[in-house]
């Protein structure tokens, strides 16, 4: 899955959670962050701090494949990988700048 813009992002995060069944105040807590953080990246509000996106990616077991380019879970890395399917962070990081500027 090629992810361009925020809201495709969180919608990547709302499908691995409910994929692993984790309430988004589960998800929270074990992120740091409160209940509506979750909410608004799932709906795919910009300007989330880098930190707690990558804090939340690792707590559903999403990781940064900065060779490729790519964030993918790492059981479904061979998989993506022979699909090509994959998700584009640059894009989403440029998409961010673009809007705050």
């Amino acid at each position: 899955m090629r992810v361009r813009r925020p809201s495709e992002f969180g919608a990547l995060i709302r499908d691995y959670r409910t994929r692993l069944k984790l309430a988004q105040k589960y998800l929270a807590e074990k992120v740091g962050v409160s209940r509506q953080w979750i909410v608004e990246v799932e709906k795919g509000k910009s300007g989330a701090p880098l930190g707690l996106v990558l804090r939340t990616m690792e707590a559903l077991g999403i990781v940064l494949d900065a060779q490729n380019e790519t964030l993918i879970a790492a059981k479904d890395k061979a998989k993506s990988q022979a699909t090509g399917a994959y998700v584009d962070i640059n894009a989403i990081v440029s998409g961010t700048q673009k809007k705050k500027e």
